[in-house]
């Protein structure tokens, strides 16, 4: 393993991860020793089982854990509520009239983004329907006989996204009287294979051509934990002309992301999975400035996004905040935007490209010690469909299993070990680098090769 210092908020090292790795809990100790991003672990709070024994948690890409600041965080703000009443929209800590602002610099920084270009509210499906109302806009032609013929209206998304996406395609789809199955097209992996291939996503783009309305993926890929390369689907899709979208659910506080410099048209995230920032916590979006500065960019509006120094007047007519904030409907809820900030501030001391590469070395070495178990152990039973190359997937490991393996399942949660399974027969395994560590991944597999003896 090669290592350098390099120039960070904090001290940090580049390591270039080779075949040297060794499966042994002292191998796995020095890494933690030798890795300047280990003291974040001691800010979460770790599930206990019943007998009050710390949990091994892998599942930050499901719900991330709680950071140890977020009381501290809420606490303060129900004081400002009890001491100011309303008039801590104007006065307290953090006055609540323009708390997303408080926000602004370190959601940026996650995204890759400008400042304007960012903003918090909502939960993440809303943002997505807001969004896809605002850049999802077929045209349409009347033929001789007097019927309106789609023009440019298709959406190219990966089969199989995350349902919430299908759904709000769906309606959306519906809502210009398209038909989902003609409008929306789901590319799946070839026979055989288990994710797409980088160069079917640039042909179908390019088939598709002047039909092209909307390219929507994930960034991270839930099942499979393939990243898709943003920027290049991006740039395939202006080149046809179409608008580019990304649900970032499972890539926020996941991938060092530069959606500005990526020219990406629009993006979502939720905030609760590798952000940490609590169940059903607000979400992030991203709106590139040639649109949010662009007062003409249609959009669904509401009180929060007019303009802000005019707000309170109470007039006809929406004048939107310039940039991202003109997407605001309703005021910021400040109590999950309090622990969110909490866990946001933690991001920015580690720095994304830090617990970039960490998260790299982390699905390295997983997959060096699960690879080893199965060789070791006959009884097990798996493939890991997530690509093998660490620069195209994220901060996880996806278990394609037989018939045993919910067994497995099962077996690694009584050795209090918290994976997740996703029907009908994969365990996702995410190692999140702003608190897992090496030796978790170590023990993690040592459970591996133990489960014969559950059998």
């Amino acid at each position: 393993m090669i290592c350098k210092l390099l120039p960070s908020k904090i001290s940090a090292y580049l390591c270039i991860v080779s075949t040297s790795f060794q499966n042994t809990l002292d191998f796995a100790k020095e890494m933690d020793q030798n890795d300047s991003l280990r003291d974040f672990r001691n800010q979460f709070h770790f599930p206990t089982n019943e007998n009050n024994e710390t949990s091994i948690y892998f599942c930050g890409n499901s719900l991330g854990l709680q950071p140890k600041s977020a009381k501290e965080a809420i606490i303060n703000e129900l004081e400002d509520w009890a001491k100011w009443g309303v008039e801590g929209h104007f006065h307290g800590r953090k006055p609540w009239f323009h708390y997303h602002k408080f926000l602004t610099e370190y959601t940026a920084e996650i995204a890759g983004a400008l400042p304007h270009e960012v903003v918090v509210m909502n939960q993440l499906t809303v943002n997505l329907h807001l969004l896809m109302f605002s850049f999802y806009r077929p045209t349409f032609a009347t033929d001789a006989e007097g019927n309106y013929k789609p023009l440019r209206y298709k959406i190219l998304m990966e089969a199989g996204a995350f349902p919430s996406d299908m759904y709000a395609v769906q309606s959306q789809v519906e809502s210009y009287g398209l038909d989902y199955n003609d409008a929306v097209v789901e590319l799946s992996p070839r026979e055989g294979e288990n994710t797409l291939r980088h160069n079917d996503i640039m042909n179908t783009i390019a088939e598709l051509g002047d039909q092209l309305c909307l390219t929507f993926f994930s960034g991270v890929q839930y099942y499979t934990g393939q990243l898709f390369n943003i920027p290049e689907i991006t740039k395939a899709a202006h080149k046809v002309g179409a608008m580019a979208g990304f649900d970032l659910a499972h890539t926020a506080g996941n991938i060092d992301l530069k959606l500005h410099d990526w020219d990406v048209d629009f993006a979502a995230w939720c905030s609760y999975k590798y952000l940490n920032s609590g169940p059903g916590n607000v979400s992030g979006v991203f709106i590139h400035g040639r649109h949010g500065l662009n007062p003409k960019t249609p959009r669904l509006s509401g009180w929060w996004g007019h303009k802000e120094d005019v707000r309170f007047q109470m007039k006809k007519g929406y004048i939107p905040e310039p940039g991202a904030a003109g997407w605001q409907m309703s005021n910021a809820p400040v109590f999950g935007m309090a622990i969110h900030l909490a866990s946001l501030e933690l991001f920015h001391q580690a720095g994304m490209p830090n617990l970039r590469n960490k998260s790299k070395n982390l699905t390295s070495f997983l997959s060096f010690v699960l690879e080893e178990a199965k060789q070791l152990n006959p009884v097990l039973q798996f493939d890991i469909i997530t690509p093998k190359d660490a620069n195209e997937r994220g901060a996880q490991l996806s278990l394609l299993t037989n018939h045993d393996g919910r067994a497995l399942f099962d077996f690694l949660a009584k050795a209090n070990i918290i994976v997740d399974w996703r029907e009908p027969n994969v365990i996702r395994i995410a190692p999140a680098p702003m608190y897992n560590s090496y030796e978790d991944v170590f023990t993690l597999g040592q459970a591996f090769q133990d489960f014969k003896i559950s059998l």
